[in-house]
């Protein structure tokens, strides 16, 4: 991965804006239907985005996650849904347990409890359920599938198709390096087992059956982002509030489990993204970064991605006065949000990587955004905030390197 060895270089979390055209041809195929010329469709659709980002400044453009069907503009969810339909071993589970379960954990007995009874949701219950406060825009949970058989992974049509369509644009548009997202064993396994023995056993069979889509994304030349909301973003699901040592000690079974899916895997071709979820919600029972940074850091990654611009977490830049980056990894802090539809100012912008360049050396910081764009701001908002991005970025190199 390149570093900011002249400048500060820069990215973005993965998700990015759907154009119209790709929306429509995702709901014609959500309802069952055919959407004639898909293929080129999507191809072009990346193409062009590439292009766009590179145009703009952004050093290191993804894909969008454009091969992860959204067929609505507002789509919190599709970094993960996309991998049901890469997944054998799945059926459709009627009864929504991944929203709706109610469990009671146990000092030393974590269970994860249903996204519906979060104790953010609780607290703030009239919000949450209320449509006209903004902290969801669509019609409710979406039916999620359960493990009733042997996972297995059936993906590979669609993650050949999702690195030929980056690499391609890649190569046409002169960029050097791009990245590709991937869901992590912890974050996949968040739905209900019919199956395995132990949700344990649950998160290693999803470690095995998505280590294919690493391996595939790695060996097209490409970054891998593992996305994993659920290494810090599961503390809130377990109820009652557990002891920090229960949570770090069930969170590392899942660290344990995603080192083993990137097994002999090139580190400097990973990256890591680690966030409190990307719902507009109040976030008041999110883990604190610095209870949970070290486990982060055991990542087998070469460079982590966090949350560092919305308003329950800027104030984290100090956990690095602290904690020591190892030597040759890098760090992607949020520095513009997808929480608000507030446009950060450069300015801003430009404090914000001051802070954790001053803190890990300014080579090792790649300003991003907290989390992906795409489905949680409008498109117009959305690439306001990465020319904000890439203009702060400039800021601050001037300021960095004079």
């Amino acid at each position: 991965m390149i570093h900011s060895t002249d400048r500060i270089q820069t990215t973005h979390a993965g998700s990015l804006p759907r154009t119209p055209e790709l929306l429509a041809a995702n709901a014609a195929r959500e309802a069952g239907g055919t959407a004639e010329g898909y293929d080129a469709l999507l191809s072009d659709a990346v193409l062009d985005l590439v292009r766009r980002q590179r145009d703009l400044g952004i050093s290191v453009p993804g894909d969008g996650e454009f091969g992860k069907a959204m067929s609505s503009a507002v789509d919190y969810g599709a970094w993960w849904s996309y991998s049901f339909q890469r997944l054998g071993g799945l059926e459709l589970d009627t009864a929504m347990a991944w929203a709706t379960a109610d469990h009671t954990s146990m000092p030393g007995d974590i269970r994860l409890t249903g996204f519906g009874n979060r104790r953010d949701q609780v607290r703030f219950r009239e919000a949450y359920t209320d449509p006209a406060s903004g902290i969801f825009a669509a019609e409710g949970p979406k039916p999620f599938p359960k493990c009733t058989g042997p996972l297995t992974y059936t993906g590979q049509a669609a993650i050949a198709s999702d690195v030929a369509n980056l690499r391609s644009a890649l190569d046409a548009t002169g960029v050097t390096e791009g990245f590709i997202t991937s869901i992590a064993p912890g974050s996949a396994a968040r739905i209900a087992n019919e199956h395995y023995a132990t949700d344990e056993e649950f998160v290693w069979a999803c470690a095995d059956a998505l280590r294919e889509e690493y391996v595939a994304i790695i060996e097209a030349g490409l970054v891998l982002q593992i996305d994993d909301p659920s290494i810090a973003e599961s503390w809130d699901q377990i109820s009652p509030e557990p002891s920090l040592e229960d949570y770090l000690a069930f969170t590392r079974v899942r660290v344990e489990a995603l080192n083993h899916a990137l097994r002999g895997l090139p580190e400097d071709q990973i990256r890591y993204h680690l966030c409190w979820g990307s719902w507009h919600g109040p976030h008041t029972t999110d883990l604190p970064m610095k209870d949970i940074v070290s486990t982060m850091l055991e990542v087998n990654a070469g460079a982590y991605s966090f949350e560092a611009a919305n308003v329950r977490h800027e104030h984290e830049w100090r956990v690095w006065d602290d904690v020591k980056l190892p030597d040759g990894k890098l760090i992607l802090p949020g520095v513009v949000s997808h929480s608000t539809n507030v446009v950060e100012h450069p300015e801003l912008v430009a404090d914000r990587i001051e802070r954790f360049a001053t803190r890990v050396g300014r080579e090792n910081v790649i300003a991003a955004t907290d989390c992906g764009l795409g489905g949680r701001v409008h498109p117009q908002i959305a690439w306001a905030k990465l020319e904000s991005l890439v203009q702060g970025s400039e800021i601050a190199s001037q300021r960095l390197w004079g």
